[in-house]
């Protein structure tokens, strides 16, 4: 299941590559913080893929979710005059942070269990 978060990430990243679409500098801000807020849920849904919890619906609703909140949360602030996406560009970051320090610990986790068990078949072999 690791693979539809990857994949989404791929294909939007050519997406964006491949299309010549141009954002007004007006909605900069808007653009910003919902694609912070989309890779964070790419990259908590690659780590719960990892720690083997992923769940689709999860993984779909919130990214559509955190994507619309943030991105409702800097036009509130921008309403106001106050640079309320500051916050959601802070969580997100500890978030995205925190997600990718997981995914390095579940890796390396991996590869090395990966490793031991090599190791325990090569000795199972030798006479």
């Amino acid at each position: 299941m690791i693979w539809l978060p990857v994949l989404g990430l791929v294909v939007g990243v050519a997406l964006g590559l491949v299309t010549n679409v141009t954002i007004p500098v007006a909605f900069s801000s808007y653009l910003s913080i919902a694609i912070l807020a989309a890779l964070d849920t790419v990259f908590g849904g690659i780590r719960a893929s990892l720690e083997k919890s992923f769940d689709s619906p999860v993984f779909l609703t919130g990214f559509f979710t955190n994507t619309l909140v943030a991105a409702l949360l800097a036009y509130i602030g921008n309403q106001l005059g106050v640079d309320l996406y500051l916050a959601a560009v802070v969580a997100f970051g500890v978030r995205l942070f925190q997600n990718i320090a997981a995914i390095r610990r579940n890796v390396f986790l991996l590869l090395r269990q990966r490793k031991i068990e090599r190791e325990v078949a090569a000795r199972q072999v030798q006479p």
